[in-house]
């Protein structure tokens, strides 16, 4: 389970994305998380998904 802080979510998934993941889609289908509550959350802090990076920026 991720974290619902938009802060400690940020840095949990881009750690996540760096040493497990090839896509945030990847990631929560493994992690049977919701990928709209993941990038909504981090939009709302500034962050957005860069796919060619694989991470939140």
């Amino acid at each position: 389970m991720l974290p619902k802080d938009a802060v400690m979510l940020l840095s949990a998934v881009n750690l996540k994305l760096r040493d497990y993941y090839g896509s945030l889609e990847e990631l929560c289908d493994d992690m049977e998380e919701d990928f709209s509550r993941i990038t909504q959350t981090l939009e709302q802090i500034g962050y957005h998904y860069d796919r060619e990076r694989n991470q939140f920026v």
